[in-house]
């Protein structure tokens, strides 16, 4: 009857590989619950009610969702391992660039604590330097007074 396109189709319900049709056949007023399995026929009910062939369908409907649950849990446990997986690589390349973070830290801090104890020494140098001028200094402004002081002795002091 299918085949001869005798059948309407009062309602179609899919899941997975599997379909339940409500088929009416007017030239009998007879209705068909079927059950299909990868859209081959597996079962078939007939009554001439169609508040009958309803409740089959609704049966069947039911039947169908059963028997497709693994494939919806399948399908689930899938989508899950694979949202893992992409939570995993992501969580890893996170942790690589902390890492790399970290890294990139310590040896700043290295550079920063080897240029601090240069410059340390640069300091210590450079105030080193800074006394021994100054003492310098000191000793020529002492040179000096008492150059001036034995230069102004030796000029001759004018009465007034």
């Amino acid at each position: 009857m299918s085949d001869n396109a005798e059948l309407t189709t009062f309602h179609t319900f899919r899941t997975f590989d599997y379909s339940v049709s409500l088929l009416f056949y007017p030239k009998e007023m007879k209705y068909f619950a079927a059950l299909f399995q990868e859209d081959r026929l597996w079962r078939v009910l007939s009554t001439s009610d169609i508040n009958t062939a309803r409740q089959l369908f609704h049966h069947m409907q039911d039947q169908a969702t059963r028997l497709s649950d693994g494939e919806t849990r399948r399908l689930q446990l899938e989508a899950q391992n694979e949202q893992l997986k992409r939570a995993i690589a992501e969580s890893e390349a996170h942790a690589e660039r902390l890492r790399q973070g970290l890294q990139r830290t310590t040896e700043q801090d290295q550079a920063v604590t080897s240029r601090q104890h240069q410059l340390r020494k640069e300091l210590a140098q450079l105030e080193a330097q800074r006394t021994a001028a100054q003492a310098q200094l000191n000793k020529l402004h002492r040179q000096v007074h008492q150059l001036n002081v034995a230069n102004n002795e030796t000029i001759p002091h004018m009465p007034r």
